[in-house]
């Protein structure tokens, strides 16, 4: 099956770096990374989400952490060099992003944002991230998405 490219592929298209798009059923009722992971048969630790957080001056902040992880906003401030953050609500995503939830690709957003990335990115070959629409991953190698978002990588979740 032939996939259209997405904003996020053809992204990485300019910049000449190697990626996959790979899609799945999507289930309306589970959004989730984990249901990606499952429908993918992968090991839900190499499908990192997209999550967007606001800051204490109404910064946006991207963040992208294994499917079944929950993020730590204390550790994404700290290595934001903010006091604090919070999720945007699901509503906002669109607006601020361009993408929908569980859809959300940290790469060719509407505004280029500060991004960080679990530093367990590292452990993976090749990891997956949404290519911007729900159903379809990017499949490529943790350098490719960190250089590709510009991403600072750090422990982002709660263990």
């Amino acid at each position: 099956m032939s996939l259209k490219k997405t904003n996020a592929a053809r992204f990485l298209d300019t910049l000449k770096l190697p990626y996959e798009m790979t899609s799945y059923e999507v289930d309306e009722e589970d959004l989730s990374a984990t249901h990606a992971a499952a429908s993918l048969g992968v090991d839900p630790a190499c499908v990192f989400k997209t999550l967007v957080a606001r800051d204490d001056a109404k910064h946006i902040i991207v963040a992208c952490i294994p499917a079944a992880e929950e993020i730590d906003l204390k550790a994404l401030a700290k290595v934001a060099g903010v006091k604090r953050c919070e999720l945007v609500a699901v509503k906002e995503l669109l607006g601020l992003t361009g993408y929908i939830r569980g859809g959300c690709s940290p790469l060719a957003m509407k505004k280029t944002y500060p991004t960080f990335i679990d530093a367990s990115i590292h452990q993976h070959e090749k990891i997956y991230v949404s290519a911007g629409l729900r159903g379809v991953q990017l499949h490529l190698s943790p350098d490719v998405l960190i250089q590709a978002s510009k991403a600072i990588c750090e422990p982002l979740t709660k263990h």
